[in-house]
């Protein structure tokens, strides 16, 4: 499975992006998908994923209420909405796999830059 994440870019506080992750190949082996970021200096941190047959979803506190995350499984294609942007939002995010009967993220995209300016 590839992975192509887009939509990032720079964005005032209390403004919105909705960020893409493209997935082709082996698509029909897919379990859940979600979106990671990772800061400059500090760690990966999960956001956000979804069961991509089911669709049940699942949040980091820090994106409930704001992040939307959903799928259009006739398209493969994974989205972000992101909603009342903070400065501390700021970051890469990458979108990532879990293939079918597999417990981790085997597969990422590359990334696509977020900056929230204040």
């Amino acid at each position: 499975v590839q992975l192509q994440a887009s939509g990032g870019g720079l964005v005032q506080a209390g403004g919105s992006l909705r960020l893409s992750c493209a997935a082709s190949g082996r698509t029909f082996s897919l379990n859940r998908m979600g979106w990671f970021r990772q800061a400059p200096g500090k760690e990966r941190q999960f956001v956000a994923h979804i069961n991509w047959i089911t669709g049940s979803t699942y949040y980091a506190d820090s994106a409930k209420g704001r992040f939307i995350i959903s799928r259009d499984s006739a398209k493969n294609t994974l989205y972000l909405q992101m909603n009342s942007l903070k400065p501390e939002d700021t970051s890469i995010y990458y979108c990532a796999a879990v293939p079918t009967g597999a417990l981790l993220y085997d597969y990422w995209g590359q990334g696509t830059l977020v900056t929230v300016s204040s």
